[in-house]
């Protein structure tokens, strides 16, 4: 599992929770999530904050604006950069989404979805490949939420979003960051069975997996926030992806409305009873 034991329960590194998380316990997270560009660059207290952090736990950083699925060219010095960056802090796994970020005028500073059919496949396992390539190592991509489909599920061409995923992850040879929020908010919001749909994705290719927070706009209308603590919808999904697929390093996000650092281990103290209970059953079923 890229150096993460598959029962590890890890935090997303935010800047506001950089002293108590220097000042926790041994053993209160057993991993740390980073956007590599919020700190590729920075030095002075945040940089040595940052440095101090990294040495003691295990780095793995999550990419916001590579655009795997954009159609401008990659930005070869973003990725030279990227690739020092990882190397230099000894990083277990990168992530990026499954999405596009850009277009001819920049950054759009969001996930657009990508047309689940076989050219956005060929055009996306393309870029991961180069991006593989660039920088030296297998990464994995996430599945996103969104809020309007680009071609209609059974139109012509048209793949199912699983379908999509698989193709895509099976042909550029990457691993899938599952997010089990994503899941709960796009299944509530394009009306289909989130079981299906995660009994679908390719187990053997799960290196980690996120929960999150969302918030509920309406009975059929899910807002993927990442700044409320997770719901019971996403904790059940959770614990069926365990009994499933197996224990699987799972990353707890919140981006928003932080909490103190002892709320966010709380809601980690339930990751990792839910890692325990798939643990014993593991266990009980190999005896």
């Amino acid at each position: 599992m890229h150096g993460l034991a598959p029962d590890a329960a890890g935090l997303g590194l935010r800047r506001a929770l950089l002293g108590p998380m220097r000042a926790a316990p041994p053993g209160s997270f057993d991993f740390l999530e980073a956007a590599p560009e919020n700190w590729m660059g920075v030095g002075g207290r945040l940089g040595e904050a940052f440095a101090d952090l990294a040495v003691r736990h295990p780095i793995v950083c999550h990419g916001l604006s590579l655009s795997l699925g954009g159609t401008t060219p990659l930005d070869d010095t973003l990725l030279a950069r990227l690739r020092q960056f990882l190397d230099r802090i000894g990083c277990v796994l990168y992530s990026e989404h499954l999405s596009a970020c850009s277009d001819d005028q920049g950054q759009l500073y969001d996930l657009m979805p990508l047309p689940f059919n076989r050219g956005a496949v060929e055009h996306v396992v393309a870029r991961i490949r180069q991006v593989q390539d660039a920088l030296g190592r297998r990464i994995a991509v996430e599945n996103i939420s969104y809020y309007a489909a680009l071609l209609p599920e059974g139109g012509p061409g048209a793949l199912r979003e699983s379908d999509f995923i698989n193709e895509v992850v099976s042909r550029a040879d990457c691993d899938l960051l599952l997010d089990v929020n994503n899941i709960v908010v796009n299944a509530t919001n394009h009306r289909y069975d989130p079981l299906d749909f995660l009994h679908a994705m390719p187990g053997d290719r799960i290196t980690y997996l996120h929960v999150a927070g969302h918030y509920d706009e309406a009975e059929d209308l899910k807002i993927d926030t990442h700044g409320a603590p997770v719901s019971h919808p996403v904790w059940d999904l959770l614990a069926e992806t365990y009994r499933h697929f197996g224990p699987r390093p799972t990353l707890l996000e919140r981006d928003f409305n932080l909490p103190p650092l002892d709320e966010l281990l709380g809601e980690l103290a339930t990751v990792r009873g839910h890692l325990a209970a798939a643990h014993r059953t593991v266990q009980r079923h190999a005896a």
